[in-house]
């Protein structure tokens, strides 16, 4: 049988001082987005990451001016394989699947990363999956962030992808999202008008441009702390990194989003005002995003459905943490002012 085709990934980077105390394994998640950060430690384990010039820990801390090098063979083409993976599966009938995906889950195979996915573990799940997408987003209709939990649509027919896509398309699909964010908005809602395009220096990121595509979000403040606020968050649009962008560009990025925050995990000792040990493990390490609540038509029969993906274990430990550590400031006053159009 012949070898399977491979092609070599290399990546190499200085570390600049903003960088610096970040670990070595979140900053790779953050910068390769399409590698699933248990894939990435593994890279490192096997000493495929060098930190100038020698092998290094996962849970190294980075200082300016180090060296980081990656290097990988990765297998292309040959059948997307299905695996036996576990699903949170929220709903399911003959034509469509709604499942919880879990955090640092790719949706889809993409720079050859073949394995691990949600369309990987849909295909271990059911032989029945729409192709309009092609194989390697078999059943995809839309998509979540690798590290965004939440509730995703999978179609196990054409004809309910098409239908479901319409809908998308149409922009009739209610899309509720919780946030954890830096910083609580001064408004208890706010619209957020502001138009998205690839970041023109960093091709992993968006950014607000004038010249970018129309994106429009619906805050609204679900819980206050100290320094931090609990979100929901209405899409009316569907942009690539949308939330994100949006809550960055006013002043409030998500908890431990390190491509728009600047900081890819968050601590018990740094909300006491302490730095971390190397060894103590984060509350959260993934952005501190999830996709709540999602309202369509039945594909096929028009019915109006709902559903709704419990929080996940690391953002509900981050919750409990700030409610005891950071609680709202006695006798802080209720306000609720009003909404009001957020643009560049």
């Amino acid at each position: 049988m012949p070898d399977t085709p491979t092609r070599t990934f290399h990546q190499r980077v200085t570390i600049k001082r903003r960088l610096e105390g970040r670990r070595l394994d979140q900053y790779l998640a953050a910068a390769i987005a399409d590698f699933s950060r248990t894939f990435l430690q593994r890279l490192i384990r096997d000493g495929q990451v060098t930190v100038n010039g020698q092998p290094a820990k996962p849970s190294y801390l980075l200082r300016r001016g180090d060296r980081i090098e990656l290097t990988v063979e990765i297998p292309e083409g040959p059948e997307l394989a299905a695996e036996h993976i576990p699903l949170d599966i929220l709903y399911e009938d003959d034509h469509m699947l709604v499942v919880n995906k879990p955090p640092d889950m790719v949706v889809h195979p993409a720079k050859g990363h073949q394995s691990g996915t949600l369309v990987n573990a849909l295909l271990g799940h059911t032989h029945t999956l729409s192709a309009t997408g092609g194989e390697l987003r078999a059943g995809i209709v839309h998509r979540l962030d690798r590290d965004t939990s939440g509730v995703i649509l999978a179609a196990k027919t054409d004809v309910a992808h098409a239908a479901l896509a319409r809908q998308f398309e149409a922009r009739t699909v209610e899309k509720h999202y919780l946030a954890v964010v830096l910083r609580a908005p001064e408004l208890d809602s706010d619209v957020i008008k502001a138009p998205l395009g690839r970041h023109p220096r960093n091709p992993q990121a968006i950014a607000v441009r004038r010249d970018g595509k129309a994106a429009r979000s619906i805050y609204r403040v679900r819980r206050r702390f100290r320094g931090f606020a609990q979100l929901d968050v209405q899409i009316l649009t569907g942009r690539t990194h949308q939330i994100r962008v949006h809550l960055a560009h006013i002043g409030h990025p998500v908890v431990a989003d390190a491509l728009y925050g600047h900081r890819a995990a968050l601590h018990r000792s740094e909300l006491l005002g302490d730095r971390p040990t190397e060894d103590e493990e984060p509350l959260i390490e993934r952005q501190a995003l999830h996709a709540h609540r999602i309202g369509i038509a039945h594909p096929i029969t028009g019915k109006p459905m709902e559903f709704t993906a419990p929080l996940p274990h690391d953002i509900q430990t981050l919750l409990a943490a700030l409610e005891e550590l950071r609680p709202p400031s006695p006798g802080a006053p209720e306000r609720t002012p009003p909404r009001r159009d957020h643009s560049p």
